[in-house]
């Protein structure tokens, strides 16, 4: 049967600040998914948190971009916005960007990551949730996932594999994408993957079948609203197993905690973090930037699990190297490489910074 898997999710409030979302917040999300099973809007969901992200995790058989789950997605967040803002939260509903629904959640500030699939006899999919960091985040490991053998080894020894994955990438400054075939344009890929806060991989597909293998949210909050109003703190869907890559090879690249742009006020450099979901409450310097992952089977358009990945103690050592990488980059305050570059200052303090200074600058004689 053909069954889809939709993650949305946004920023409708935290507790002391940008840390977590509170119980009364994922109750209200809770019930209002479930009145949307019993209508017969969704087959099945499971509601968690990540950071000051509520992440709505929903199965059902209509397809991408429907408009009655994403109406139920987005009048979910706004019902638990509101209690946020009666609870005294701090920036409720901040992810929340238009008034009116117009269709679907997207460009409407949520996060959106979906995938229809036919479903397999067993259908494995591992759901991620980043917190404090934006999409480019998913670039590296996903590259590793879908084009690099010494990462995953079906790619060499699995014949529904070997042909290689189709990458779609974004670039969310133009607003346009193109398509690039892993083996052969493999360093087309990289040099534009590389620059993570402009080409994001936004799809990936199984070249023997077309078939989708991972989805990624895009949203970038600061081109829709004009200001920076908070992280884009993005989701990915990824399949696995039997003609995917296997769970370890998907898990594998997170045990590498890299660098990406986020942590405080969504202006510094800092090591992604592998967590379980009860560890994802980022306190230092409001960070460093998390990620958690969720292993669900999907049968009959219904959810089974989920597995808290990353609550394996096989994690033990990346997060110990990721603390030692955040004391190395904190110590250079407000220099790079730790705070992000000017481009993505635009959408902070620095124009008004420059404005006020612009006519003390003075054109240099040689």
């Amino acid at each position: 049967m053909r069954s889809t898997i939709s993650v949305i999710k946004a920023d409708v409030g935290g507790l002391a600040g940008h840390h977590m979302v509170p119980e009364q917040l994922l109750e209200v999300a809770r019930n209002s998914l479930a009145d949307g099973k019993k209508s017969g809007i969704i087959e099945d969901f499971h509601v968690t948190a990540v950071g000051d992200d509520l992440q709505l995790i929903m199965s059902h058989t209509k397809g991408e971009n429907n408009e009655e789950v994403h109406s139920l997605a987005w009048n979910t967040l706004k019902k638990a916005a509101d209690v946020a803002e009666k609870l005294g939260l701090y920036g409720a509903g901040q992810d929340l960007l238009k008034d009116t629904f117009s269709g679907n959640v997207k460009g409407m500030g949520p996060g959106v990551a979906e995938i229809e699939m036919e479903e397999r006899p067993s259908e494995p999919i591992v759901v991620f949730m980043a917190d404090k960091t934006s999409p480019g985040a998913f670039n590296l490991p996903l590259f590793r996932v879908f084009a690099d053998p010494f990462n995953t080894a079906g790619l060499v020894i699995d014949p529904s594999m070997h042909s290689g994955f189709t990458f779609e990438i974004m670039d969310v400054y133009e607003n346009r994408i193109v398509k690039l075939n892993a083996p052969e344009e493999l360093y087309d890929i990289l040099a534009l993957v590389g620059s993570i806060g402009r080409y994001i991989i936004r799809r990936v597909y199984r070249r023997s079948d077309e078939e989708t293998a991972a989805a990624v949210s895009t949203t970038k909050l600061n081109l829709i609203a004009g200001k920076y109003v908070g992280k884009d703190d993005p989701v990915a869907i990824v399949r696995a197993q039997h003609g995917f890559p296997a769970l370890g090879e998907i898990l594998e690249p997170f045990s590498f905690p890299h660098l990406v742009p986020g942590w405080m006020r969504g202006s510094h450099y800092g090591p992604l973090m592998p967590v379980s979901v009860g560890d994802a409450r980022p306190s230092r310097f409001d960070g460093p930037p998390r990620i958690c992952a969720l292993g669900f089977i999907l049968h009959e358009a219904r959810l089974i699990g989920p597995s808290d990945l990353f609550s394996d103690p096989a994690f033990d050592e990346t997060r110990r190297k990721a603390n030692i990488i955040a004391d190395y980059m904190r110590r250079h305050g407000p220099f790079m490489p730790h705070r992000v570059e000017s481009q993505e200052m635009e959408y902070t303090t620095l124009p008004s910074v420059l404005e006020k200074l612009k006519e003390r600058f003075e054109e240099l004689e040689e």
